[in-house]
């Protein structure tokens, strides 16, 4: 069950780098719980795709750097890794976009069931992102 697990969690980021959104929400559970860094949680796969569409919309980002972790018994993993990102459009109640660039170390925690992502708690410091986009 690791192996299986780490393996998800990099076809998340695979995908999630390739912008193949298809495939990337595919690997969600229909009930997905997504805690947004520094804000609330949302349910379900129609909530993960609209936040995508924002984020999708606003940033272009990369995932480098990734080191995976998962439980012996696969129903929980962890994620480290670098965004490399241009904020391209700018996001409600954030500072004016104009293409700035960032790279930001960040992490995320997930709960698996039935072979796919059924939590994603995503973590990074927000203030050093508004200190390297202006702010």
């Amino acid at each position: 069950m690791h192996a299986a697990t780490a393996d998800l969690i990099r076809r998340y980021y695979a995908a999630f780098n390739a912008g193949d959104m298809p495939a990337f929400l595919g690997l969600l559970t229909d009930d997905v719980a997504h805690d947004i860094n520094q804000s609330g949680r949302e349910l379900g796969r129609d909530a993960f795709v609209l936040f995508m569409q924002r984020m999708n919309t606003s940033y272009r980002e990369q995932i480098v750097d990734i080191t995976v972790f998962a439980s012996d018994d696969g129903k929980r993993a962890a994620a480290e890794f670098t965004v490399l990102g241009e904020y391209l459009k700018t996001d409600d109640g954030l500072p004016p976009a104009t293409g700035q660039k960032y790279k930001l170390p960040a992490g995320a925690f997930f709960d698996i069931r039935d072979g796919k992502v059924a939590r994603i708690s995503n973590y990074y410091n927000l203030q050093d992102w508004l200190k390297q986009v202006g702010a």
